[in-house]
């Protein structure tokens, strides 16, 4: 049991269960579309191209070897991404072999897609980045935008907002220029999200309402899903309840239609998310519970560390099983480290200090807030605009509250020395 003034302190800190961060669940553009090419008319353009027989031979190969990575990477499963990262590796080498650049930086990207959906974000930039001065070289305005926005989403999920604005900054206008609409609108929807992260939602609304239009007038059904979910999620934080149910049901049966499990399970868990703010728990479970075996199938660990995340805190704050709620929290954190996500693996320390701070275990709760803080330092550092970084600081007033707290309990409890 913790300490009446261990009780006292938790009033503090509302439940705070997880929606899914920045990065958005599609690429910037469909990664069929991406490729701007049937197989067909690939073949056409390779046999168009001038070269020796042997030259020719290989680009075939380099083209055999791509759609079966893009096959693979179509079937959405963790074991089936692994193997068209493998497919890439080596039309990569071929495309290399034979000097061509626009398909080199093409399946770079993909092989960047990849990792993006498998939650390996730095390995995602590190392919993004050598995909987009190979692409400003051969002169591909749209597949540069699209891969400025890609970079821009893994910097914002990986915390560094100044950075995700600074490439979507420059996506926007370059998708403006070459009238790509499809791009603009998902360019408008990153912005959003990340003035959605930084606290700033009315900011945040006011683009998601720009892209959705957009999308719905491109057909995109994939990314208008998401841009919904996101609309849900600001009116949620605005504590406009009804109305982010009212978007979140809207998502749904759109991200079911065309099959994409990853809308689906970021809308799961959203409604789940309003369900607990809305003191119906089991409900919340029952579509955290929907989502998780989802999200194993196509390999999404960050995104599984968010259910588990949010299904230990329906165990800790809701229902007052500490431990349940520890073994939920324990698997989601391991998982956040693994792939790289620092934001969130110092929310979820902050949570796993509130929980061993109510059971009284205070040495335990310090060392955990102590990293917590120490990981937002960081970014927070990283954040160039004075504004932005002032909103960022002000978000994280509850950890520098909790860490104070409990230096205070601890020296309490040390002994009195004698002079």
């Amino acid at each position: 049991m913790g300490s009446a003034n261990n009780q006292g302190f938790c009033w503090w800190f509302l439940p705070k269960v997880t929606h899914y961060s920045l990065t958005l669940l599609l690429s910037t553009v469909m990664l069929a579309d991406a490729m701007g090419a049937t197989p067909r008319n690939i073949g056409l353009q390779i046999a168009q191209r001038p070269g020796t027989t042997q030259q020719n031979a290989t680009r075939a190969a380099a083209e055999r070897v791509f759609q079966e990575g893009l096959k693979l990477y179509q079937q959405g499963t963790a074991e089936s991404l692994r193997q068209a990262i493998a497919k890439y590796q080596e039309a990569l080498k071929l495309w290399q072999q034979v000097d061509d650049k626009p398909w080199e930086a093409e399946t770079l990207n993909n092989i960047g897609k990849v990792y993006d959906d498998l939650g390996e974000k730095p390995e995602a930039l590190k392919y993004y980045n050598q995909a987009l001065p190979i692409l400003r070289a051969v002169g591909d305005k749209g597949m540069e935008a699209s891969t400025l926005n890609n970079i821009g989403s893994v910097y914002g999920s990986l915390g560094e907002k100044q950075e995700a604005l600074k490439y979507l900054n420059q996506a926007l206008p370059i998708s403006r220029a070459v009238g790509d609409t499809k791009v603009e609108a998902v360019t408008l929807a990153y912005i959003g999200k990340v003035y959605d992260n930084l606290g700033e939602k009315q900011e945040a609304l006011k683009y998601f309402n720009q892209a959705l239009p957009i999308l719905r007038a491109v057909g995109d059904k994939g990314m208008e899903a998401s841009t919904l979910i996101n609309i849900g999620i600001v009116y949620s934080d605005l504590g406009e309840k009804q109305e982010a149910l009212k978007y979140l049901n809207q998502a749904l049966p759109i991200g079911r239609a065309v099959g994409d499990r990853k809308v689906e399970t970021r809308t799961l868990n959203d409604i789940g998310f309003v369900y607990i703010s809305l003191g119906e728990e089991q409900e919340a479970l029952k579509y955290f519970n929907q989502a998780l075996p989802l999200l194993r199938a196509v390999g999404e660990r960050r995104r599984e560390a968010t259910i588990l995340s949010n299904i230990g805190a329906v165990y800790n704050y809701s229902l007052g099983e500490k431990q349940e709620g520890l073994k939920y929290y324990n698997q989601a954190l391991t998982i956040l480290r693994a792939v790289g996500d620092r934001e969130e693996e110092a929310k979820m320390l902050f949570h796993i200090a509130l929980l061993e701070s109510s059971q009284g275990n205070l040495q335990p709760a310090q060392t955990h807030i102590q990293a917590a803080i120490e990981i937002f330092e960081d970014l927070r550092a990283k954040i160039a605009n004075e504004e932005l970084r002032a909103a960022y600081s002000a978000s994280l007033q509850r950890y520098y509250q909790l860490n104070t707290y409990l230096l205070m309990e601890l020296q309490k409890k040390r002994p009195i020395k004698r002079i």
